[in-house]
């Protein structure tokens, strides 16, 4: 298990991509963002002073012709959709600490020499204005250094299949790629440096608000070295082959990794606005809730490959995995019935574990599997194959109802000593499970973690990822946790979601 990173790995940068605002927010965005808060949220459990950048590319083409049909001009049209996305962000919980648009203004300010420079109003960074003769950037030149990078950091662009499709892609011949558009066209976008004939092309201007938050370029060497992007599939190109040869043309470092993830399809259909089957995640997240969202989109979305949406498919996996498995666990053994002193009870050794203890095979094989959950969920979290982390932790909580269930803690005699003793213990047992189960999960639905964890009388300073020790009892260390009181009872963990209010069609084969 990890432990607090040393000083030179304690950085951590995170971003999105800057989402295009020709239109409003959906599923997809969404699943973006919340990969990269699970990760961002994981590494600040351990220990990382994490950055997290997301935001709006509001320049070009597509976005001009958008406004122009709404009858808006575009700096207000693409403030009234980067709006939308901020809210979207806020109702999710997506705890990003950089929102950047690139139509943020710069000011005018002084260098320490008493220089008049432009600042960003956003970062407060200098604003630098480059120069070029010409305005076609020469990506065939730096084929060779990209294949050399890729075959020298095989983890530099995941999952492994578009790894590969990079590759492939450099196996060809890469062509020049324009990088202005002339004024007379695009009007709505970033005037070339020393001629205003010439509009940056909307993709440099957009990738280049990694490193503006980054703190480019005076600062951004304690962030960059970190740098992972998480992206969709359909911008692989732009970060797998442009984006790595623009900083090499101006002689920086490349990012970490790029973590890529496949798209959402509805009802086997690719979602379209002409369709009409553009998922709403605002809608959502008040049918389902914040966290119930959330989790669906990390448990369902794999990385490889593309996902299927249906409203009923969410009320299954909800109900049965936070309202039935998880919060029937934490309900029953929190229950005055079982618990009427309403605490952190203790743990006998001797009742589990010695020669007349009443610990089964298969309770020993729960504790095995819990141990060792973090280590394994550490694992899927890195790989931001959250997915599988989720069905290791939903493993581990069924294991948990099976021992509750097997050892029936409702049936002993309270009033016998060894009855009381052995009932402490299998509610010691339960509540260290679900006190890992809850920590685990912060980074997927903070919300309801911070519920269980709550009605544990785990505090905050208990939450980390190194406070993870399972059950130190058993290993004759002492619990910290151990008779202290039990926090309020909230109710239920998550509330069971009606199917008649939501869509039961079934997906398509």
């Amino acid at each position: 298990m990890s432990t607090h990173p040393s000083s030179d790995l304690e950085h951590f940068f995170i971003t999105t991509p800057i989402f295009y605002v020709n239109a409003s927010p959906h599923l997809g965005h969404l699943f973006s963002a919340v990969t990269a808060d699970c990760l961002h949220r994981y590494k600040l459990l351990q220990g990382f002073t994490s950055k997290f950048s997301t935001g709006t590319d509001e320049h070009g083409l597509k976005i001009q012709q958008a406004a122009e049909a709404a009858g808006r001009d575009p700096l207000s049209f693409c403030t009234d959709v980067s709006e939308r996305f901020k809210h979207l962000f806020v109702k999710c919980n997506i705890s990003y600490t950089d929102y950047i648009r690139t139509t943020d203004p710069v000011a005018d300010a002084s260098d320490s020499t008493g220089k008049r420079i432009k600042i960003s109003l956003e970062s407060g960074h200098k604003v630098e204005w480059m120069k070029e003769e010409n305005y076609m950037f020469r990506l065939s030149k730096f084929r060779g250094q990209l294949l050399d990078w890729l075959t020298g950091n095989p983890g530099a662009i995941q999952p492994e299949r578009f790894y590969q499709d990079v590759l492939q892609w450099l196996q060809e011949e890469l062509p020049d790629l324009s990088v202005s558009r002339q004024r007379s066209r695009l009007q709505w976008g970033i005037p070339v440096p020393g001629d205003p004939e010439q509009t940056v092309y909307v993709w440099l201007d957009a990738l280049v608000n990694y490193l503006t938050v980054a703190g480019y370029p005076d600062d951004h060497r304690l962030w960059w070295n970190s740098a992972t992007h998480v992206i969709g599939k359909d911008i692989l190109k732009f970060h797998a082959i442009y984006w790595p040869a623009f900083l090499l043309g101006a002689g920086l470092p490349l990012p970490q990794a790029v973590r890529v993830h496949s798209h959402w399809t509805v009802e086997g259909k690719k979602m379209s606005k002409s369709v009409g089957n553009v998922v709403d995640p605002i809608e959502k997240s008040q049918m389902f809730t914040a966290d119930g969202l959330r989790y669906f989109l990390l448990r369902q979305g794999v990385p490889d490959s593309d996902c299927d949406y249906y409203d009923s498919k969410v009320v299954k996996v909800l109900n049965a995995e936070l309202a039935d498995s998880l919060g029937g666990l934490l309900n029953r053994c929190t229950a005055l019935a079982l618990n009427p002193a309403q605490r952190y009870p203790p743990f006998c050794t001797e009742l589990f574990h010695g020669t007349m203890g009443r610990a089964t095979p298969e309770d020993h094989h729960m504790l095995d599997a819990v141990r060792d959950l973090p280590s394994v969920v550490e694992r899927h979290y890195e790989s931001l194959r959250v997915y599988k982390a989720l069905e290791a932790i939903g493993g581990c909580v069924r294991l948990t109802n099976g021992f509750v269930q097997r050892h029936a803690p409702w049936k002993l005699n309270s009033g016998d000593e060894g009855d009381r003793r052995w009932l402490d213990t299998l509610l010691h047992v339960a509540f260290e499970c679900l006190r890992t189960y809850g920590t685990l999960l912060q980074p997927v639905v903070p919300e309801i973690s911070n519920k269980l964890l709550s009605r544990l009388g785990v505090g905050p300073d208990h939450r980390s990822w190194a406070a993870l020790s399972f059950l130190p009892r058993s290993r004759g260390m002492a619990c910290p946790f151990e008779g202290r009181a039990l926090g309020s009872d909230s109710g239920v963990l998550f509330s069971r979601l009606d199917p008649v209010n939501t869509d039961n069609r079934k997906p398509r084969h």
